[in-house]
């Protein structure tokens, strides 16, 4: 039978929730820069230059930032996880 290491507290910060959350803002910046650079396609206005497509990336970067939080989280987990239950 496996041990199952005890919950964490909400105030208790783990080893991936920084990136996760920096990677929720820069998604966030990415979507919001998203919808502004379609909106001149529906209102018939003339297009942003291509550096605002470019700031739409962050979307993209930003999952990619909170995955690895997510990653890195779970390896915690599983290397505390292992070391709680002991030699087999």
């Amino acid at each position: 039978m496996t041990a199952t290491p005890a919950p964490r507290t909400t105030d208790e910060t783990g080893p991936g929730d920084g990136l996760v959350r920096i990677g929720a803002i820069v998604f966030i910046v990415g979507a919001v820069a998203t919808l502004i650079t379609v909106a001149p396609l529906f209102l018939g206005s003339d297009p942003f230059p291509p550096v605002a497509y470019l700031v739409c990336m962050l979307m993209g970067a930003g999952f990619a930032i909170a995955g690895a939080g997510v990653l890195r989280s779970i390896g915690a987990q599983r290397r505390l996880a292992k070391s709680s239950a002991g030699p087999s």
